[in-house]
């Protein structure tokens, strides 16, 4: 059991975005390299190929989180979830900042991830942070309608008339499986915990061209094969935010997210989960604390990645403090 290990923060990866704005900067403490540009998606922490996240604090600064689970294995990512992914990470965390409308899109399961692209699918959930009022998303269909339907409907430009929305407010939760379309409405600021895939089949990107008059390529035929038809059931949830009490906003076999809002210093025991856990602070700011009272500071819009083999952690608040808590569990 390695000792050298402790609560790792990474450089966000910062997505310029057709759809993206400032929220990032302005309200999640994100530094833009370039002011100018509209950035939608800061990568928190990422295992994908070509944007590994790279480790900012600590001895182990400089190392990507790939070469992080090479050395320390089952101690980092847990033992369990090593023999099941190997080398590679099994979550992907991101900022989302959606000052226009993003494409209507869906993505494939395991199974046809795997034979299309050798690669995971796509089931995530979304935690909305902020959002404009009258921000809507848009998920599932809000009736069953066959395949055919959809196809003409695609063909016409008014796919939107088939879909499900729902308003989103703060303290939303979203629950996206694999195969469900969906869409982040205009002036919403979210979190998302995925599974490790950058797939996306794009249906209808509202007739948006870039500043060079292109339009982005759609996924039509790809799409088709891997949509759930069906009329969406219950899709949003709001969890009661009790102070000083940890409230499950998600779980399935791919991740549990919990939200942590408390006001007065928390133990958390992690000696029953064989898993890493990441800590996203969508409020607040605090210290978490770990090993013999060495700590690690947390602020609004900062992650935080506990390696598997730190059990024990006090979370102490600088006033009120809300944090995701984002783990899987193999129970």
């Amino acid at each position: 059991m390695s000792n050298s290990l402790y609560p790792l923060k990474f450089k966000p990866i910062l997505k310029e975005r057709i759809w993206g704005g400032t929220k990032l900067h302005h309200s999640m403490g994100k530094q833009f390299p370039n002011p100018e540009e509209k950035y939608g998606e800061s990568w928190e922490v990422s295992g994908v190929e070509g944007d590994v996240s790279v480790v900012q604090n600590g001895f182990l600064a400089g190392n990507t989180l790939n070469e992080l689970i090479e050395v320390y294995m089952g101690d980092f990512v847990g033992e369990s979830l090593y023999e099941r992914f190997g080398e590679e990470f099994p979550l992907l965390i991101k900022l989302i900042d959606a000052s226009e409308t993003l494409s209507i899109q869906v993505h494939p399961d395991d199974d046809t991830a795997r034979e299309r692209h050798h690669a995971y699918g796509k089931t995530e959930m979304w935690y909305i942070i902020d959002a404009d009022r009258d921000a809507l998303i848009y998920t599932g269909f809000e009736k069953d309608i066959t395949r055919e339907e959809y196809i003409q409907a695609v063909k016409e430009g008014n796919l939107e008339r088939y879909l499900h929305k729902e308003n989103a407010i703060a303290g939303d939760v979203f629950f996206i499986p694999a195969g469900r379309v969906h869409a982040i409405g205009k002036g919403v600021l979210l979190a998302e915990i995925q599974q490790t895939s950058d797939i996306t089949y794009r249906i209808f990107d509202w007739n948006r061209v870039d500043s060079s008059g292109k339009s982005r390529e759609l996924h039509t035929e790809l799409a088709v094969d891997v949509i759930d038809f069906s009329r969406v059931q219950n899709p949003k949830t709001h969890p009661v935010d009790e102070v000083n009490k940890t409230s499950e906003l998600s779980a399935c076999k791919y991740f549990t997210v919990n939200r942590i809002t408390f006001t007065s210093a928390m133990q958390r025991d992690y000696n029953m989960l064989d898993s890493f856990v990441i800590y996203l602070c969508v409020e607040g700011e605090c210290s978490v604390v770990y090993a013999s009272g060495s700590s690690e500071r947390l602020t609004k819009g900062e992650t935080l990645l506990l390696p598997a083999d730190l059990k024990d952690i006090i979370l102490r608040p600088q006033g009120k403090c809300s944090l995701l808590e984002v783990y899987i569990n193999q129970a």
